[in-house]
């Protein structure tokens, strides 16, 4: 039954489609370009790397396994990754005071800065963007950018 009054704003499917279909091209683009810090730059970090400092940034210092799991990549990466960044001076890696067979890992204390500040440029877009909607709506935005990750990714993984 109609008030008269127009519903809510939308979009259709195709609209939707084609909206994303121009704008995510964009959104990496502008990602791509977001400046290393200068104190990072004589190191050859990619975006896995990213993703790896992220999570230790706003995690703490976490075992290899866990971020084998968060990373949704087989351990042996992650090590690979860590021994990496570790010869680099970027990662510290430490025994588990619980645990001495568990390895933990941290950002070392003289590029914790340098890292905060160079995910601090996407995640303020990202608090730009997220602030403003409940946390329903926010949950729908991250369940929906990870299912169009999972299938634009499922051609590479057959």
């Amino acid at each position: 039954m109609s008030t008269g009054e127009p519903g809510p704003p939308g979009l259709s499917v195709d609209d939707g489609i084609r909206t994303m279909l121009l704008l995510m091209p964009r959104m990496v683009g502008a990602a791509k370009k977001l400046k290393v810090p200068a104190a990072l730059r004589s190191f050859d970090l990619a975006p896995r790397h990213l993703s790896l400092l992220a999570y230790l940034l706003f995690d703490g210092p976490t075992g290899v396994n866990a971020l084998a799991e968060r990373l949704e990549v087989a351990p042996t990466t992650v090590s690979l990754m860590v021994g990496d960044l570790s010869r680099q001076g970027i990662l510290e890696r430490g025994e588990d005071p619980a645990d001495r067979r568990r390895t933990i890992v941290s950002i070392a204390e003289g590029h914790r800065r340098a890292i905060h500040d160079w995910l601090a440029q996407s995640a303020g877009a990202w608090r730009t963007a997220l602030e403003p909607l409940t946390p329903e709506q926010r949950r729908l935005v991250v369940d929906t950018l990870t299912v169009y990750e999972r299938e634009v990714t499922a051609d590479r993984r057959n």
